[in-house]
C-alpha cells in the first residue's frame, strides 16, 4: 500500500500553477491585478515572444518592505486578508496568496521593489522555485516584476502554448478588459519592444468616454446607450450596445463585478433576455458594464483564476439586470436622442473619386422618383439587413396625418419632428422623409410591424394571461430535483398562467396552460422552464413563446411591400414610429430607419471637391 507523504513545496506551487495559470496572460492578469491592489495608477506591461520570453510588469503603487520580500514569493501568504470574516468580504482583486510563488515555480522570477517612505529598493529572485536571499537594488518607488522563460521547467505545458500572435492577443484582450474597469489608471503595453498601446488616465466623464472609444473602437460611444441605475442596494452603470450595432461574436462583452472582470452565467442569461426581443437571430450585443454591490453579497473564491463568482441573492441581481437593461431599451425611439439610425451607407456604396456615379432613367411611378441611382435597391436593404423583396399581403390601416410635404417644409427647424415629414416613396419598400438633419429612409414593413407587435403586447398585458384548463392533464416524468422545483415554484407557475403540480416523487402534472399557448409544445416549455427556474430563480420563457406568437401576428398584420401609401399614411408612421418602444429595430433586430445627413449626401454627390 502506498504511505500518504507530504509534497515538496516546489510541486505544490507548480500544481498550484496549472490551476492559475492557463497562459502568459493569465501572468498578466495577476500581477497587474496586484499592481491595481497597491494602488498605482500607471502600469507599464512589457512583453516579449508572446510572453513566452519575457513578462515585465512596472508600477507606481505603495510597493513592498525589504523585510516581506521573502513572505511575498512564499505559498498563501498576503497583506489583503487576515480573517475569515476578510474573506466573507474580498474588495481587492487578489487575495489568495498563491499567484507570485505559483508564477516564480515555473519561470525565471525576479521582482524589485522599493516601498513608499523608504530610500532603497531592493530585489529577489526566484529561479524555479530556488529563492536567494534579497539583496539591494535601484528602483523608483513602485514594483517592477520580471517573469523569464515560462514554462522553462515544464516542457509539457510549453508546448500547449500557442502562436506568439494568438498568445499577445490574449494579454491585449485582458489588459484591454483591466483598462475599462480602472478608468483612473494609466496602461502602457508595448510587444517586442514596440509600443502597442497608450491608454491615458481618465479625469472626468469624457475621458472616461474616450477610452471606451479608444479600446472598442469609435463607433460603439455613438452606438451605444449609458446606464446608470440604482436600486435594491446594487449599482449597474456603463454602456450597452444598440442592437442595430450588434456582432456576429460575442468579442465585446466585459462585465464587471466590484472592478473584477467576470464571465457568469447568471448575467449571460439576464443580457440574453434583454435583448430578446430586439435582437437579430444569432447575433450578439456588445457592451460594457459593471456591477457594484455589498462584497458580502458576491463570493468570488468560487474559481481558482477568479474568472467566475457566486451571488448570495442570484435572483435579485438577475431581476435587476434585466430590468434595467430591458427598460433602457425599450425607452429607445426611432429619432429619439437615445436612439442611433443604423448610420451611413456602407462604404461599397459610396462612389470613388472617380470616374463619377452613372445614373439611368426610371420609370416614373405614383409616389415614386423620377431619377435613381443605378441598382439601389441592393445598397439600401444592405442597410435594412435585408436583401430580399418582401413577400405580399394585405394592407393594413394607418390613421393619416393631414400634412403635405409642401406644408411640411415651410416650418421652423424646431419645429420638425425627429423623423420629419415624408416626401416620397421608393419601389413601394422604403419611405423618404427630410428631417432638420437630411434625409430619413424608413423600411415601412419593418417599422409597422415593430409598432403592431408592440400594441399587441400591450392589449395582451393589459388584460393580464388568460389560462384554459386542460380536459385531460398532461402528466410529465421528471427528476426528483425537477418536482422539487415544482413544488417550490407553485406560485410563479400561476403568475404565468400555469396550474402545475407534483403528482409523485418523480412526476408533477399540467393542469392549465395560457390560452395564448394552445397548439404550442406545453411539454417541452414546462421542461425549460422548470431548467430555468432551477438555475436561475426564474423564467421568461412562457412569455417568450407567446411574444413568438404575437410576434407572428404583428408580421402578418402589417403593411406589406408594394403597398401604396399617401403622404398623410407616411407621415402617421413616421410620428407613430416616434411614439413606440423598441422602433428602432423589427421584431427580428433589423433597424427600421436610418438617418442620411447632408454632409453625408454631399459626400455621395463629391461636392465641395
Amino acid at each position: 500500500m502506498s504511505r500518504i507523504r507530504s509534497l515538496p513545496p516546489e510541486l505544490v506551487n507548480q500544481i498550484a500553477a496549472g490551476e492559475v495559470i492557463e497562459r502568459p496572460a493569465s501572468v498578466v492578469k495577476e500581477l497587474v491585478e496586484n499592481s491595481l491592489d497597491a494602488g498605482a495608477r500607471r502600469v507599464e506591461i512589457d512583453i516579449e515572444q508572446g510572453g513566452a520570453r519575457l513578462i515585465r510588469i512596472r508600477d507606481d503603487g505603495g510597493g513592498i518592505d525589504a523585510d516581506d520580500l521573502p513572505l511575498a514569493v512564499s505559498s498563501h501568504a498576503t497583506s489583503k486578508i487576515a480573517s475569515f470574516d476578510d474573506l466573507e468580504r474580498v474588495a481587492t482583486l487578489g487575495f489568495r496568496g498563491e499567484a507570485l510563488p505559483s508564477i516564480a515555480s515555473i519561470s525565471r522570477f525576479a521582482l524589485t521593489s522599493r516601498a513608499r517612505g523608504t530610500e532603497a529598493a531592493w530585489r529577489i529572485e526566484v529561479d524555479g522555485g530556488r529563492t536567494r536571499e534579497p539583496m539591494p537594488a535601484q528602483h523608483p518607488q513602485g514594483t517592477n516584476v520580471e517573469v523569464r522563460d515560462l514554462f522553462y521547467n515544464l516542457p509539457a505545458r510549453r508546448k500547449f502554448l500557442r502562436a506568439e500572435r494568438t498568445e499577445f492577443g490574449h494579454i491585449d484582450e485582458l489588459v484591454k478588459s483591466i483598462a475599462l474597469a480602472r478608468t483612473a489608471v494609466e496602461f502602457r503595453l508595448s510587444h517586442n519592444g514596440k509600443p502597442v498601446r497608450l491608454l491615458h488616465a481618465a479625469r472626468s466623464e469624457d475621458d472616461a468616454a474616450r477610452r471606451v472609444a479608444d479600446v472598442l473602437g469609435e463607433d460603439f460611444p455613438a452606438q451605444s446607450l449609458r446606464i446608470e441605475q440604482a436600486g435594491a442596494g446594487l449599482r449597474l452603470h456603463g454602456w450597452v450596445g444598440l442592437p442595430t450595432a450588434s456582432r456576429s461574436q460575442a468579442d465585446q462583452q466585459y462585465f464587471h463585478v466590484n472592478g473584477r472582470l467576470v464571465r457568469d452565467r447568471l448575467v449571460a442569461h439576464a443580457v440574453r433576455q434583454a435583448y430578446a426581443d430586439v435582437l437579430f437571430h444569432g447575433r450578439h450585443p456588445a457592451f460594457v458594464l459593471f456591477l457594484e454591490l455589498d462584497p458580502a453579497l458576491v463570493d468570488v473564491n468560487v474559481h481558482p483564476a477568479k474568472h467566475e463568482v457566486r451571488f448570495r441573492e442570484g435572483r435579485l441581481v438577475h431581476d435587476f439586470l434585466y430590468r434595467t437593461l430591458d427598460d433602457v431599451l425599450g425607452g429607445t425611439r426611432a429619432g429619439s436622442a437615445t436612439s442611433v439610425p443604423a448610420g451611413p451607407l456602407p462604404s461599397a456604396a459610396l462612389p470613388a473619386a472617380a470616374p463619377m456615379p452613372s445614373y439611368t432613367a426610371m420609370p416614373q411611378r405614383q409616389g415614386g422618383l423620377g431619377l435613381g441611382v443605378r441598382e439601389p435597391l441592393a445598397d439600401y436593404a444592405a442597410l435594412f439587413g435585408e436583401a430580399r423583396a418582401l413577400p405580399q399581403g394585405s394592407p393594413a390601416s394607418i390613421a393619416p396625418v393631414h400634412e403635405t410635404s409642401a406644408a411640411a417644409a415651410n416650418r421652423e427647424p424646431e419645429e420638425v419632428p425627429p423623423l420629419g415629414f415624408a416626401l416620397a416613396q421608393l419601389h413601394g419598400i422604403y419611405v423618404l422623409a427630410e428631417n432638420a438633419h437630411g434625409l430619413i429612409l424608413v423600411d415601412m414593413h419593418a417599422a409597422h410591424e415593430r409598432i403592431t407587435y408592440e400594441k399587441l403586447k400591450s392589449a395582451h398585458d393589459g388584460v393580464g394571461i388568460r389560462s384554459q384548463l386542460l380536459l385531460v392533464p398532461l402528466t410529465l416524468a421528471v427528476s426528483e430535483r425537477e418536482a422539487a422545483v415544482v413544488e417550490d415554484h407553485a406560485a410563479r407557475f400561476a403568475e404565468l398562467g400555469f396550474d402545475v403540480v407534483r403528482s409523485g416523487p418523480q412526476g408533477v402534472a399540467v393542469r392549465r396552460i395560457p390560452v395564448l399557448l394552445d397548439g404550442a409544445d406545453v411539454a417541452q416549455l414546462v421542461r425549460d422552464v422548470i431548467a430555468d427556474l432551477a438555475t436561475h430563480g426564474q423564467s421568461r420563457r412562457i412569455e417568450e413563446s407567446g411574444n413568438e406568437l404575437l410576434a407572428t401576428m404583428a408580421c402578418h398584420g402589417s403593411v406589406r411591400a408594394n403597398r401604396r401609401l399617401g403622404i398623410p399614411e407616411m407621415n402617421a408612421l413616421l410620428r407613430e414610429m416616434e411614439a413606440t418602444e423598441r422602433s428602432g429595430q423589427c421584431n427580428h433586430g433589423r433597424p427600421t430607419w436610418v438617418q442620411l445627413s447632408v454632409p453625408e449626401l454631399d459626400r455621395l454627390f463629391l461636392r465641395g471637391r
